[in-house]
């Protein structure tokens, strides 16, 4: 895809009416365009109190004018940002002006994908501008923050090099077999293989952290009748979201409600209970409960404490974690707190609930640590390390076993193609480059 050479216009604030309101010009005609609306412009940086003029010359606003040249911009192209009143009638008539001198409405993203086609971002970069403008919590505003400002795509460059550099590495051993030293098979390239996968094991880890900030955690309240999941659904929540009676079968459907948990943005499910039943409604609410569990990320397993029988929950997915929860702790005398990935509550009185929280982060990998080496990620990400780690193991298994370097070459090839789609700085072309570059072939 080669960088546009138009000139786009768009209202960048959000719909509604405010006190201020932002159009923003990109594009090589950018500056002639808001001359041609706003008479001299200011000197770049610098803002500038100018009246904004339709095709008649009527005036619309007044406000401030900045403009950015290239490559010092935002897309790294002519940028100009007009500050007016920030009625909605009003900027719509700045961007009509606009397009009558010669821009062209911009295409949602249009700006951040010239951005990334003028190399002032990466596409994880890129993809962590809407992350933070989205941002449902603190921490997910921290973590996109650090996505925006290259700590992902860093931590994704420094192992596409490695991968790079074995690579490398292995492709000279291979054509080079009467050297002194049998690369292949003294251990080294085995244990460099071994650090890569290890490395590849903690980013996979903190990206999936990274997508739940992102995209929220989904837990999936479970348990029997009556043993609490209502409540405790309410007493997270901060309200009555959802009716609490004596009543076994109350809920029948799943009634989510998005809070923030641990400073992470959660949709809690709150689920029909749990157990064989002959009404059709009921039924239908136990279905859906257990389909619940299928999607979730954490599945909260509620049972009453002051119940002395035993719930097992069965049909969890292998990878969603479980916390198991003794509700109405008030009633039963029992402990309130964690023991294990067990917790006592009482949605009553509140008691035990911090201790959930810590709970939740924890079983997440989401420990807080003071925003320090968080980010924000997405499941693209997710998925593409994923696939890098399983093409690392492959070729760590294979030197090891027969000592192929070709098949290992084959391997981090195909991991360092993963990583780069990530940030969509590599291709094929570039790597085999970079390979020939990068290592004296003529020793």
């Amino acid at each position: 895809m080669t960088a546009p050479t138009d000139t786009i216009v768009a209202i960048a604030t959000p719909p509604g009416r405010g006190g201020l309101g932002v159009v923003r010009l990109s594009g090589p005609t950018a500056f002639s365009i808001a001359e041609n609306l706003s008479g001299k412009l200011p000197p770049v940086r610098t803002a500038g109190l100018r009246h904004f003029r339709d095709a008649t010359g009527e005036t619309i606003d007044s406000g401030l004018l900045i403009c950015f040249a290239s490559p010092r911009s935002f897309t790294g192209e002519d940028v100009v940002e007009i500050q007016a009143h920030g009625s909605p009638v009003v900027l719509e008539l700045i961007v009509t002006a606009a397009v009558a001198a010669g821009a062209r409405r911009a295409a949602p993203g249009e700006f951040s994908q010239r951005a990334f086609l003028n190399d002032r971002m990466d596409l994880a970069q890129t993809e962590a501008v809407a992350d933070l403008i989205a941002s449902a919590s603190e921490k997910a505003a921290r973590a996109a923050h650090r996505s925006l400002e290259g700590a992902f795509s860093k931590a994704v460059d420094e192992l596409h090099e490695a991968l790079v550099a074995l690579r490398v590495w292995v492709e000279a051993a291979l054509d080079f077999p009467d050297e002194d030293v049998d690369f292949l098979a003294d251990g080294q390239v085995a244990e460099r293989a071994n650090d890569l996968r290890i490395r590849l094991e903690d980013l996979l880890a903190r990206a999936a952290t990274g997508r739940l900030l992102t995209d929220g955690v989904r837990i999936a309240i479970i348990g029997p009748p009556n043993a609490g999941k209502s409540s405790l659904l309410n007493a997270l929540a901060a309200r009555d979201a959802a009716i609490v009676t004596e009543i076994p079968g109350t809920t029948r459907d799943v009634l989510r409600e998005t809070i923030t948990l641990a400073g992470m943005p959660v949709v809690l499910s709150d689920t029909a209970g749990l157990r064989e039943t002959s009404d059709r409604v009921e039924s239908e609410g136990v279905r859906r409960a257990k389909k619940e569990m299928q999607i979730a990320d954490l599945v909260f397993h509620v049972v009453d404490s002051t119940d002395p029988r035993e719930h097992y929950l069965t049909g969890v997915p292998d990878q969603v974690p479980v916390i198991r929860i003794q509700s109405k702790v008030d009633l039963s005398g029992h402990q309130p707190g964690r023991d294990g990935h067990c917790v006592g509550v009482s949605a009553l009185t509140g008691a035990g609930l911090h201790a959930l929280e810590g709970l939740v982060l924890e079983v997440l990998g989401a420990a807080d640590t003071g925003g320090e080496g968080e980010f924000s990620a997405r499941q693209r990400h997710v998925d593409a390390l994923r696939r890098a780690l399983v093409h690392v193991e492959a070729g760590e298994a294979e030197i090891i076993a027969s000592a192929s370097g070709e098949l290992l070459a084959e391997e981090l090839k195909m991991a360092a193609e993963e990583l780069g789609e990530i940030t969509g700085r590599m291709s094929s072309d570039q790597l085999l480059g970079e390979i020939f570059s990068s290592f004296c072939i003529g020793k």
